[in-house]
Protein backbone atom coordinates (compact mmCIF):
# COMPACT_ATOMS: atom_id res chain seq x y z
CA UNK A 1 0.00 0.00 0.00
CA UNK A 2 2.77 2.41 0.98
CA UNK A 3 4.66 1.48 -2.19
CA UNK A 4 1.55 2.27 -4.28
CA UNK A 5 1.16 5.62 -2.57
CA UNK A 6 4.78 6.52 -3.33
CA UNK A 7 4.42 5.55 -6.97
CA UNK A 8 1.18 7.47 -7.27
CA UNK A 9 2.75 10.52 -5.64
CA UNK A 10 5.81 10.55 -7.86
CA UNK A 11 3.72 9.96 -10.96
CA UNK A 12 1.65 13.04 -10.16
CA UNK A 13 4.75 15.07 -9.36
CA UNK A 14 6.45 13.93 -12.53
CA UNK A 15 3.39 14.84 -14.57
CA UNK A 16 3.25 18.27 -12.91
CA UNK A 17 6.95 18.97 -13.55
CA UNK A 18 6.59 17.78 -17.11
CA UNK A 19 3.61 20.03 -17.66
CA UNK A 20 5.53 23.02 -16.26
CA UNK A 21 8.52 22.32 -18.46
CA UNK A 22 6.23 22.05 -21.48
CA UNK A 23 4.60 25.40 -20.71
CA UNK A 24 8.01 27.07 -20.31
CA UNK A 25 9.23 25.60 -23.58
CA UNK A 26 6.09 26.80 -25.36
CA UNK A 27 6.46 30.30 -23.90
CA UNK A 28 10.11 30.58 -24.96
CA UNK A 29 9.32 29.19 -28.40
CA UNK A 30 6.51 31.71 -28.87
CA UNK A 31 8.77 34.58 -27.77
CA UNK A 32 11.68 33.74 -30.03
CA UNK A 33 9.51 32.80 -33.00
CA UNK A 34 7.54 36.02 -32.58
CA UNK A 35 10.76 37.99 -32.30
CA UNK A 36 12.11 36.37 -35.46
CA UNK A 37 8.88 37.16 -37.30
CA UNK A 38 9.06 40.80 -36.21
CA UNK A 39 12.71 41.04 -37.27
CA UNK A 40 11.88 39.40 -40.59
CA UNK A 41 9.01 41.86 -41.12
CA UNK A 42 11.33 44.78 -40.31
CA UNK A 43 13.90 43.43 -42.74
CA UNK A 44 11.24 43.19 -45.45
CA UNK A 45 10.08 46.80 -45.01
CA UNK A 46 10.88 48.77 -48.17
CA UNK A 47 13.63 51.35 -47.75
CA UNK A 48 12.31 54.85 -48.46
CA UNK A 49 14.49 56.56 -51.04
CA UNK A 50 15.07 60.32 -50.65
CA UNK A 51 13.15 62.44 -53.14
CA UNK A 52 15.29 62.88 -56.24
CA UNK A 53 16.28 66.39 -57.31
CA UNK A 54 15.51 66.87 -61.02
CA UNK A 55 18.57 67.19 -63.28
CA UNK A 56 17.08 70.34 -64.81
CA UNK A 57 14.44 72.85 -63.75
CA UNK A 58 13.20 76.25 -64.88
CA UNK A 59 10.98 78.60 -62.85
CA UNK A 60 8.30 80.16 -65.00
CA UNK A 61 6.76 83.59 -64.53
CA UNK A 62 9.77 85.61 -63.34
CA UNK A 63 9.68 88.96 -65.19
CA UNK A 64 12.90 90.18 -66.81
CA UNK A 65 13.39 93.95 -66.62
CA UNK A 66 15.94 95.94 -68.60
CA UNK A 67 18.28 98.06 -66.48
CA UNK A 68 17.95 101.63 -67.75
CA UNK A 69 18.40 105.31 -66.82
CA UNK A 70 17.93 106.82 -64.28
CA UNK A 71 18.70 103.61 -62.35
CA UNK A 72 21.83 102.84 -64.34
CA UNK A 73 23.74 101.28 -61.46
CA UNK A 74 20.75 99.63 -59.83
CA UNK A 75 21.23 95.95 -60.62
CA UNK A 76 20.40 94.96 -57.03
CA UNK A 77 17.19 97.01 -57.19
CA UNK A 78 16.22 95.42 -60.51
CA UNK A 79 16.96 91.92 -59.21
CA UNK A 80 14.90 92.64 -56.10
CA UNK A 81 12.02 93.92 -58.24
CA UNK A 82 12.04 90.90 -60.58
CA UNK A 83 12.09 88.55 -57.60
CA UNK A 84 9.35 90.28 -55.61
CA UNK A 85 7.08 90.79 -58.62
CA UNK A 86 7.34 87.07 -59.38
CA UNK A 87 6.09 86.41 -55.83
CA UNK A 88 3.06 88.63 -56.33
CA UNK A 89 4.27 91.83 -54.63
CA UNK A 90 2.80 94.95 -56.27
CA UNK A 91 5.86 97.21 -56.66
CA UNK A 92 8.39 98.47 -59.19
CA UNK A 93 12.07 99.43 -59.23
CA UNK A 94 11.37 103.16 -58.84
CA UNK A 95 9.24 102.69 -55.72
CA UNK A 96 11.95 100.56 -54.15
CA UNK A 97 14.81 102.91 -55.06
CA UNK A 98 12.98 106.02 -53.87
CA UNK A 99 11.51 104.67 -50.63
CA UNK A 100 13.59 101.75 -49.39
CA UNK A 101 17.13 101.80 -50.79
CA UNK A 102 19.47 103.54 -48.32
CA UNK A 103 22.21 105.38 -50.23
CA UNK A 104 25.40 106.75 -48.66
CA UNK A 105 27.82 108.98 -50.56
CA UNK A 106 31.28 107.83 -51.57
CA UNK A 107 33.69 110.76 -51.79
CA UNK A 108 37.38 111.54 -51.82
CA UNK A 109 40.42 112.43 -53.85
CA UNK A 110 43.30 110.33 -55.16
CA UNK A 111 43.87 107.59 -52.52
CA UNK A 112 41.87 109.22 -49.73
CA UNK A 113 38.25 108.03 -50.05
CA UNK A 114 35.32 107.58 -47.65
CA UNK A 115 32.03 105.76 -47.90
CA UNK A 116 29.69 103.21 -46.32
CA UNK A 117 30.17 99.57 -45.48
CA UNK A 118 28.42 97.84 -48.39
CA UNK A 119 26.77 95.31 -46.06
CA UNK A 120 25.04 98.33 -44.51
CA UNK A 121 23.99 100.61 -47.39
CA UNK A 122 24.20 101.30 -51.11
CA UNK A 123 27.56 102.93 -51.85
CA UNK A 124 27.01 106.08 -53.91
CA UNK A 125 23.90 107.07 -55.82
CA UNK A 126 21.92 104.59 -57.86
CA UNK A 127 22.39 106.61 -61.07
CA UNK A 128 26.16 106.12 -61.04
CA UNK A 129 27.15 104.37 -57.80
CA UNK A 130 28.93 101.20 -56.80
CA UNK A 131 26.49 98.76 -55.24
CA UNK A 132 25.19 97.10 -52.10
CA UNK A 133 25.59 93.66 -50.52
CA UNK A 134 23.02 91.09 -49.46
CA UNK A 135 22.64 91.92 -45.72
CA UNK A 136 21.55 95.50 -46.43
CA UNK A 137 19.35 94.50 -49.38
CA UNK A 138 17.54 91.90 -47.31
CA UNK A 139 16.84 94.54 -44.65
CA UNK A 140 15.49 97.00 -47.25
CA UNK A 141 13.35 94.28 -48.84
CA UNK A 142 11.90 93.26 -45.48
CA UNK A 143 10.83 96.83 -44.79
CA UNK A 144 8.99 96.90 -48.12
CA UNK A 145 7.41 93.48 -47.52
CA UNK A 146 6.17 94.66 -44.13
CA UNK A 147 4.75 97.86 -45.62
CA UNK A 148 3.00 95.79 -48.30
CA UNK A 149 1.37 93.61 -45.63
CA UNK A 150 3.24 90.51 -46.77
CA UNK A 151 4.12 87.69 -44.38
CA UNK A 152 7.12 86.71 -46.49
CA UNK A 153 10.66 87.34 -45.27
CA UNK A 154 13.86 88.09 -47.18
CA UNK A 155 16.87 86.19 -45.83
CA UNK A 156 20.47 86.98 -46.73
CA UNK A 157 22.59 83.88 -47.34
CA UNK A 158 26.35 83.64 -47.52
CA UNK A 159 28.61 80.74 -48.41
CA UNK A 160 25.88 78.55 -49.94
CA UNK A 161 26.94 76.80 -53.15
CA UNK A 162 24.96 77.46 -56.33
CA UNK A 163 24.13 73.76 -56.66
CA UNK A 164 22.74 73.80 -53.11
CA UNK A 165 20.60 76.85 -53.96
CA UNK A 166 19.26 74.92 -56.94
CA UNK A 167 18.46 71.84 -54.85
CA UNK A 168 16.90 73.72 -51.93
CA UNK A 169 15.10 76.53 -53.74
CA UNK A 170 15.07 76.50 -57.55
CA UNK A 171 13.86 72.87 -57.73
CA UNK A 172 11.09 73.94 -55.32
CA UNK A 173 10.07 76.86 -57.57
CA UNK A 174 11.68 79.55 -55.37
CA UNK A 175 13.87 82.07 -57.30
CA UNK A 176 17.02 83.39 -55.61
CA UNK A 177 18.92 86.66 -55.93
CA UNK A 178 22.66 86.05 -56.36
CA UNK A 179 25.76 88.25 -56.67
CA UNK A 180 28.16 87.50 -59.52
CA UNK A 181 29.49 89.66 -62.39
CA UNK A 182 28.19 91.22 -65.59
CA UNK A 183 28.32 88.58 -68.32
CA UNK A 184 30.44 86.53 -65.88
CA UNK A 185 33.44 88.74 -66.60
CA UNK A 186 36.45 88.68 -64.30
CA UNK A 187 36.05 91.08 -61.33
CA UNK A 188 38.87 93.28 -60.08
CA UNK A 189 39.24 95.89 -57.34
CA UNK A 190 38.36 99.31 -58.76
CA UNK A 191 38.03 101.40 -55.62
CA UNK A 192 38.98 101.32 -51.92
CA UNK A 193 37.59 103.58 -49.23
CA UNK A 194 37.58 104.03 -45.47
CA UNK A 195 34.24 103.08 -43.90
CA UNK A 196 32.34 106.01 -42.37
CA UNK A 197 28.90 104.39 -42.04
CA UNK A 198 27.88 101.04 -40.51
CA UNK A 199 24.45 99.60 -39.75
CA UNK A 200 25.23 97.43 -36.72
CA UNK A 201 21.88 95.66 -37.12
CA UNK A 202 23.12 93.82 -40.21
CA UNK A 203 26.90 94.22 -40.25
CA UNK A 204 29.94 93.48 -38.08
CA UNK A 205 32.04 96.14 -39.82
CA UNK A 206 33.62 99.00 -37.86
CA UNK A 207 34.14 102.66 -38.64
CA UNK A 208 37.57 103.00 -40.20
CA UNK A 209 37.56 99.56 -41.82
CA UNK A 210 38.60 99.38 -45.47
CA UNK A 211 35.85 98.62 -48.00
CA UNK A 212 36.57 97.59 -51.58
CA UNK A 213 34.37 97.61 -54.67
CA UNK A 214 34.85 95.10 -57.48
CA UNK A 215 34.44 96.28 -61.07
CA UNK A 216 31.83 94.21 -62.97
CA UNK A 217 29.89 93.34 -59.80
CA UNK A 218 26.34 92.37 -60.77
CA UNK A 219 23.19 91.05 -59.12
CA UNK A 220 20.93 88.57 -60.95
CA UNK A 221 18.01 86.26 -60.20
CA UNK A 222 18.79 82.56 -60.44
CA UNK A 223 15.75 80.88 -62.02
CA UNK A 224 16.93 77.60 -63.53
CA UNK A 225 19.61 75.04 -64.22
CA UNK A 226 20.44 71.98 -66.27
CA UNK A 227 23.41 69.63 -66.37
CA UNK A 228 25.73 72.24 -67.93
CA UNK A 229 24.31 75.70 -67.26
CA UNK A 230 22.57 78.07 -64.85
CA UNK A 231 19.79 80.41 -66.01
CA UNK A 232 19.39 83.96 -64.70
CA UNK A 233 16.90 86.80 -65.04
CA UNK A 234 19.47 89.43 -66.03
CA UNK A 235 18.68 93.16 -65.97
CA UNK A 236 21.81 94.13 -67.90
CA UNK A 237 20.87 91.85 -70.80
CA UNK A 238 17.16 92.51 -70.40
CA UNK A 239 16.52 88.81 -70.93
CA UNK A 240 17.25 85.38 -69.49
CA UNK A 241 21.01 84.82 -69.60
CA UNK A 242 22.57 81.35 -69.73
CA UNK A 243 26.03 80.85 -68.25
CA UNK A 244 28.15 77.73 -67.94
CA UNK A 245 28.21 76.29 -64.43
CA UNK A 246 31.94 76.36 -63.70
CA UNK A 247 32.27 79.99 -64.83
CA UNK A 248 29.22 81.03 -62.82
CA UNK A 249 30.49 79.30 -59.68
CA UNK A 250 33.85 81.06 -60.01
CA UNK A 251 32.34 84.55 -60.28
CA UNK A 252 29.77 83.85 -57.55
CA UNK A 253 32.59 82.78 -55.21
CA UNK A 254 34.61 85.90 -56.01
CA UNK A 255 31.60 88.00 -54.93
CA UNK A 256 31.64 86.18 -51.55
CA UNK A 257 28.84 83.73 -52.39
CA UNK A 258 26.05 86.16 -51.52
CA UNK A 259 22.36 85.41 -52.09
CA UNK A 260 18.87 86.38 -50.92
CA UNK A 261 15.84 84.10 -50.73
CA UNK A 262 12.30 85.28 -50.03
CA UNK A 263 9.70 82.87 -48.68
Amino acid sequence: MFKGFIMKYFNKKTLLIGACVLVIVLLFSTFFIGKDEVENQEEKKPVEEPSAVPTSYMIEGVPVLKQESPLNAGCETYACTMLLQSLGIDMDEFEFAENYLVEKTVFGYEDDWYGPDMDSAYAGEIEWGYGVNSPAMAKFMNKMLKDKGSKMTATALKGVELDTLCEDYIANNIPVMVWATTNMQEPYVKRYWSVNYVDEEVSDAKIGDTEQWLQNEHCLVLIGYDEKNYYFADSVAGEVSVFEKETSRDKYQKLEMQAIVVK
